[in-house]
């Protein structure tokens, strides 16, 4: 698995990154201006996504009729 900083498209946020494995992508972000915020980013990600727990919003609430 590795990160990948792309340009983008976009004449005003020219810089995006991609989570990859193998041929698989995994995750892509928001575009930004700078490469340098693209790339902490990816810092923070790696960082902080070990310890970030797994919120199922597929379950429904109890319903009142």
């Amino acid at each position: 698995m590795q990160f990948e900083i792309h340009i983008s498209s976009s004449s005003t946020q020219r810089y995006y990154w991609k989570i990859v494995s193998g041929s698989n992508t995994l995750a892509t972000s928001e575009t930004y201006y700078n490469k340098a915020d693209a790339e902490r980013a990816c810092e923070s990600v790696k960082r902080n996504a070990g310890t970030s727990p797994i919120v199922d919003k597929t379950v429904t609430q109890s319903r009142r009729w």
